[in-house]
Formats: C-alpha cells, sequence, structure tokens
C-alpha cells in the first residue's frame, strides 16, 4: 500500500542524522517535530485502517471456518437421517467454502503482516517524538552555549587585533619619541656652536684695557 512506502523510511530514520544535515539546527528542531507529529498523524489514522482490514479478513476467514464446519455437520445429520442428496449438497457445499478457505487466509496473513508493520512504524515514530520532545531543550540550551562561545571566539580575534594595533601604535610612539630626542639635540647642538661663534668674535675685537694700561706704565718708566 502507498501508505507503507511513504513510511517504510521511518523505522530506520535517525534524528541526530536530521540535525546534523540542517543549517539553523534550533529552526530545524521544532520543524521537525512539526513534521514528525503530521507524520504520527498520518500513520495513526492508517494504522486503524489497516488494523481494521486485518480485523475484517480475519472475521471473513473465521466465518468460512464456520462455515465449513456446519456443512460438515449438516452433512453428518442428512445421512443419519437416510438423506444421501442432501448430505451430498451439503458437501458440496463445504467444498465450496474450503476452496475459498486458502486464499482468506493468504488474505488474513497479509493483512495481519501489514497491521504489525504499520504499529511497528506508529510505535517508532511515537519514540522519536518523545526522544525529541525531552532533548529539545537540552539540544537549545548547548545551541545557545554554542553560540555565545562563538561569540567569545570572534571577540579573542578583535582583541588580538586591537592588541596588535596597541603594540604597532606604541612602536610608533617609540620612533617619534626618538625623532624628537634627536631634533633636541640638534637643536642644543646648533645653539651652543652659535653662541661659541659670537664669543670668538667678540673676544677678537675687544681690547684688554688692563694689559694695555700696565704696558704704558712700563714704558714710561723705562724712559724715565
Amino acid at each position: 500500500m502507498s501508505i507503507l512506502t511513504r513510511f517504510r523510511d521511518i523505522m530506520s530514520s535517525n534524528i541526530n542524522a536530521l540535525l546534523d544535515k540542517a543549517e539553523d539546527p534550533e529552526k530545524m528542531i521544532d520543524q521537525c517535530l512539526r513534521n514528525l507529529n503530521s507524520d504520527l498523524g498520518n500513520v495513526r489514522s492508517e494504522t486503524a485502517a489497516i488494523m481494521a482490514e486485518e480485523q475484517r479478513a480475519k472475521r471473513a476467514f473465521d466465518d468460512c471456518n464456520e462455515e465449513i464446519t456446519k456443512m460438515q455437520s449438516y452433512a453428518v445429520k442428512a445421512l443419519e437421517s437416510n438423506n444421501e442428496v442432501d448430505a451430498r449438497k451439503f458437501l458440496e457445499q463445504k467444498a465450496s467454502f474450503s476452496a475459498r478457505l486458502s486464499g482468506l487466509q493468504s488474505a488474513h496473513d497479509l493483512a495481519q503482516a501489514n497491521a504489525t508493520h504499520m504499529r511497528e512504524m506508529h510505535d517508532k515514530l511515537v519514540n522519536d517524538i518523545n526522544e525529541l520532545e525531552s532533548r529539545k531543550d537540552m539540544i537549545k540550551g548547548k545551541l545557545a552555549v554554542a553560540k555565545t562561545q562563538e561569540r567569545i571566539n570572534k571577540m579573542g580575534s578583535s582583541v588580538t587585533s586591537a592588541n596588535d594595533s596597541i603594540s604597532s601604535f606604541k612602536k610608533y610612539e617609540e620612533m617619534a619619541d626618538k625623532a624628537l630626542d634627536k631634533a633636541n639635540a640638534m637643536a642644543e647642538l646648533n645653539h651652543s656652536s652659535n653662541d661659541q661663534s659670537i664669543e670668538d668674535l667678540t673676544k677678537k675685537y675687544t681690547v684688554n684695557v688692563e694689559v694695555d694700561d700696565e704696558l704704558a706704565a712700563l714704558k714710561a718708566s723705562l724712559n724715565k
């Protein structure tokens, strides 16, 4: 039947496999539950129909058996009444029912197998739904923790990048300090050089009054 084809994979379905394929596991959990509950409704309805079919097949088989037993009983009674003609008719009817019995037995066996299969699928689906319901909050909790960890990892990368930037900033600051120190040193050297030149020039053109006076006094004394 089509329902058996439709749900034959339910027996081998795996909740974890479904979640592994999900792009958004949290949304997939809710969607999976909706799908499974929808499937369960279909399976339950079809299971009830197939179980009813099994009961009809069993009733037809039992009725045929009962008719065979009745025809056998009537044939015996007819012979006991010395009515061979009626006994023959009952036996002929018994043979007709017996010919149908094999087909009814096969139909019942098939209906019973289908009903068993559907009950197994129904029970498997109920168990899967119950399992997923009980694990739903736990799985969503794990996903929330995973998302938090992912954000922390991204922040860690940002912090590492910031540290690199800070290191670069310190390096440039040191370079600026060195450049400033060098410029200040050059300025100091230039200032000292300018002062020395002016002083030398001043000494060059400054007359030593004391020496001149002493020289003049010495010359005067000698002349005297």
